[in-house]
């Protein structure tokens, strides 16, 4: 098997081989089955001698191709009759729930996986958070942090009083450029007013 921990069972109220006859808790899963026409599975915990334990079941329904060999004893095959005898798996009714399928896996197991997946699914959230804020850090740099550096520099080698000054380059996003002229503007008018204060 390559899930040795799951454990599967056809627990059945009237079986062919007793070895599928229903244990106690099994027999209350089929109960609940035939109680309730609609209902389609159980899902449910219980405690075991080796701790507590998940279990899914889902009803089993005797078809009418299961008559034949389960009515009545007089009308099953001689070799079944044989090999487990005319006292168990007969009487059943056409759609009858005469069992049920019960997977179960220890608690630990079940806990086990989900923690794996929990942590595969943290890593990629963490991985895709990391590559997101990369990205907006480099797009930030780019497009304002590396002009506004730019345009600090080019602040800091033009002074008012030199006629011949370079422009601040115009450049960027559009809000960019617009600071730019802003600061051309302010840097062409500082110059007026000192020359005419000199004057």
């Amino acid at each position: 098997m390559s899930h040795p921990e799951y454990g599967y069972r056809e627990a059945t109220l009237n079986p062919t081989n007793l070895r599928d006859r229903a244990m106690d808790w099994e027999g209350d899963l089929v109960q609940q089955f035939r109680n309730d026409p609609h209902m389609s599975e159980i899902v449910g915990e219980r405690d075991t001698p080796t701790g507590k334990s998940l279990y899914l079941a889902r009803p089993i329904h005797a078809e009418p191709g299961c008559l034949p060999c389960h009515s009545v004893p007089a009308a099953a095959p001689a070799a079944l009759l044989a090999r487990y005898g005319s006292n168990n798996g007969f009487g059943w009714q056409a759609h009858e729930v005469i069992g049920a399928q019960v997977v179960s896996v220890p608690l630990a197991a079940a806990t086990a996986n989900a923690q794996r997946v929990f942590g595969r699914v943290m890593t990629a959230v963490v991985a895709i958070l990391a590559a997101a804020l990369l990205t907006v850090n480099v797009v930030l740099y780019l497009l304002i942090v590396r002009p506004v550096r730019h345009l600090r520099r080019h602040r800091r080698r033009s002074q008012p009083r030199q006629h011949g000054s370079p422009e601040f380059p115009a450049r960027g996003s559009t809000e960019l450029r617009d600071l730019t002229r802003s600061f051309s503007r302010m840097r062409t008018s500082l110059a007026k007013a000192l020359r005419l204060l000199e004057s």
